[in-house]
């Protein structure tokens, strides 16, 4: 018999309740998208029935990172010191791998103090959920310009700015990313399904997410408004997501969609809109994230997919039991291995 609790109408296939996914209140402004995205995680891992002890929630400094604390409260977490979140998610894959990494990080948090540990974490495939929820604006500390302000975009004061965005999707495709998606904070649907596929992954999974600033940048002049992205929000795909524990309904015709199946064995159903775009070319994402910014477009779905690049724990040869079960007397060589290692390293 499954040790896996029945579901009822009430209860997910974990036994638990959507209550059971929440935190506490949140303390961000009213209308804040951060809190879409918090409603979008619950969701995600209330529908694919994680247990809230199986998932370590990481994040590091901003408005975006103080999210974790707003979902799963029965959950393990860390809030890391600013642009350090992907080097404690990366000790927590080396000690337990089982776990699910769940990171929410803010575009001053990665693309300015923390883009080298962006980097890295995307070169390593480090197992990590990691979302950005990216405003172009450091709210904490009243409305600068950041990293992903688009250039000349003007601020909640009219100031210009000078300098030229950092495409976090762009950039993460660039160092060799496995699953790279953009969505909107607005789009309920399309961010759900990400974030489920990006758990299923198995990889570093890149999440930009445009998340307005209710308070500092969601005026009509701001490229990262409510308004702008409804207006110029241009979806690559339609989204369905069948995870593993459930058969795959096929409701579209041959050629009409295409299905990309995920380390754990969920399926991401990727189905056309406008053109037959192909998420598994490198060349063709990085032209087509080009084309957009040519046309003031903002790509949203799933922009590239990789799934032939090694997982960090394959990469490292991690034994199935995770490092945290060893025993020291496990851990500890006897003499004769002891001399066999020292002798391979003369």
């Amino acid at each position: 018999m499954s040790d896996t609790p029945t579901p009822t109408p009430n209860t997910n296939r974990a036994g638990l309740t959507r209550k059971d996914y929440g935190g506490h209140p949140s303390t961000l402004c009213s209308g804040c998208g951060h809190n879409s995205i918090t409603n979008g995680i619950i969701a995600a891992c209330y529908d694919l029935g994680l247990h809230p002890h199986q998932v370590v929630k990481l994040s590091g400094i901003g408005c975006s990172s103080k999210t974790p604390t707003y979902f799963m409260n029965r959950s393990h977490g860390f809030n890391t010191v600013h642009g350090r979140m992907p080097s404690i998610a990366t000790g927590v894959e080396l000690a337990n791998h089982t776990l699910t990494n769940l990171g929410v990080s803010g575009d001053g948090d990665s693309a300015s103090i923390g883009i080298g540990q962006f980097v890295h974490a995307i070169r390593r495939n480090t197992k990590l959920v990691y979302i950005i929820e990216n405003n172009g604006t450091y709210g904490l500390t009243k409305g600068q310009f950041s990293a992903t302000a688009d250039h000349e975009a003007l601020d909640h004061y009219k100031n210009v700015n000078k300098y030229q965005a950092l495409d976090l999707c762009e950039t993460a495709i660039i160092c060799g990313a496995s699953f790279v998606a953009r969505s909107f904070s607005g789009d309920r649907k399309q961010m759900g399904e990400l974030i489920k596929a990006a758990i299923a992954h198995g990889g570093c999974a890149i999440i930009d997410i445009i998340s307005p600033c209710v308070t500092f940048n969601d005026h009509p002049e701001s490229t990262k408004s409510y308004a702008y992205m409804k207006e110029h929000d241009f979806p690559l795909q339609e989204l369905g997501f069948v995870p593993s524990f459930e058969e795959i309904q096929v409701d579209y015709n041959p050629g009409e969609a295409r299905n990309v199946k995920l380390h754990d064995g969920s399926h991401l159903i990727l189905k056309k809109l406008k053109e037959d775009y192909d998420p598994t070319s490198r060349l063709n994402a990085l032209k087509t994230i080009d084309a957009a910014k040519q046309e003031n477009h903002v790509l949203t779905g799933l922009v590239y997919y990789n799934q032939d690049i090694p997982s960090h724990a394959k990469l490292l040869s991690l034994p199935d039991k995770p490092l945290k079960d060893f025993t020291e007397k496990e851990l500890r060589p006897t003499k004769e291995e002891f001399e066999a290692i020292l002798k391979d390293l003369k």
